[in-house]
């Protein structure tokens, strides 16, 4: 009796269990390979084997796929950020330099086409545009905004879009997105703070769905079968898309949180107010270096306590 309420609880624990990992990307992971497997040795051996294992080591073994998966969720969960950087571009120096320089190419030629389609369009006037004309100058307007300094392009598209949000908190404010960002975020209202960490994590999902994506393409050579390929391929190719889309997303959260709260951070910092754009731009910049690596001026007097 003691046995049989003790296999029902454990039961009802991974069912509870099994409903958060169900379909994650782990568990799909985790899932294809299992049915490649089957593929490959046949329904038949599959059934013969759990057929004849005793009763209590079903139970022992959904508990062990629970873990394989819970455990192999966390690892790849450590090297979202690795991806993230990886597909924006960031790589080593020795890492196919030739095809970098390729790439930066096309992002370059990228760009000059779409500036000429917007000088085009501008030069002509917005008075005298079609309505279809407006349309495609407010799309190369919003184009143009993925991209940062041209001194400054990346590979990929994600790389840019990420790099010009960052580029436009300094071009604006003086004030280094990188440097400034983690000050920033301490001082953010929790709302705010909310909204950025959703599109954090929807730019992390997306991430680690590319990673399980790639991953799932071992099924093929292992096991020896076709169809992980198409859908690994496919999967990764949806993962890049949606995660084009979070960036554009996050990015713009990350310039609107400089936009509406960077008076916090001169405030916490006892950090003089700029009066105009102009000097606001010139005391950003002494404050990004401040903060990055201190300073001895002497002609900068701290403000009062924050009220």
């Amino acid at each position: 009796m003691t046995s049989a309420k003790f296999l029902e609880g454990v039961s009802g624990g991974l069912a509870d269990r099994w409903v958060g990992t169900l379909f994650t990307p782990a568990f799909v992971f985790w899932l294809g390979g299992g049915l490649a497997a089957l593929q490959k040795v046949g329904w038949q051996a599959f059934e013969d084997f759990f057929t004849n294992l005793p009763e209590p080591l079903p139970i022992g073994l959904a508990v062990l796929a629970l873990l394989v998966v819970a455990a192999s969720g966390f690892v790849a969960q450590q090297f979202e950020f690795t991806v993230i950087r990886l597909l924006e571009g960031y790589w080593p120096g020795w890492c196919l330099p030739a095809v970098q320089r390729r790439l930066v190419r096309r992002q370059m030629r990228r760009f000059k086409a779409i500036d000429q389609r917007w000088q085009a369009l501008n030069q002509r006037g917005l008075a005298t545009l079609t309505t279809e004309e407006k349309q495609a100058y407010i799309r190369a307007d919003l184009e143009l905004g993925e991209f940062p300094e041209v001194g400054r392009l990346l590979p990929t598209r994600l790389g840019n879009i990420l790099r010009a949000s960052e580029d436009r908190c300094a071009l604006k404010y003086g004030l280094d997105a990188i440097i400034c960002w983690p000050r920033l975020w301490l001082v953010l209202p929790e709302e705010v703070k909310t909204e950025l960490s959703a599109a954090r994590s929807g730019l992390n999902l997306n991430a680690r769905l590319w990673l399980w994506s790639m991953l799932f393409l071992l099924w093929a050579p292992i096991f020896g079968v076709w169809w992980p390929l198409l859908l690994g391929v496919g999967a990764a190719w949806l993962a890049q898309r949606w995660l084009v889309q979070a960036a554009l997303v996050y990015g713009d959260l990350v310039e609107s949180a400089f936009d509406l709260y960077r008076f916090e951070l001169y405030g916490a910092l006892h950090w003089p107010l700029p009066t105009n754009p102009a000097e606001e731009r010139a005391l950003g910049q002494e404050l990004t270096a401040y903060l990055w690596h201190g300073s001895d001026q002497g002609s900068l007097t701290f403000t009062g306590p924050k009220s």
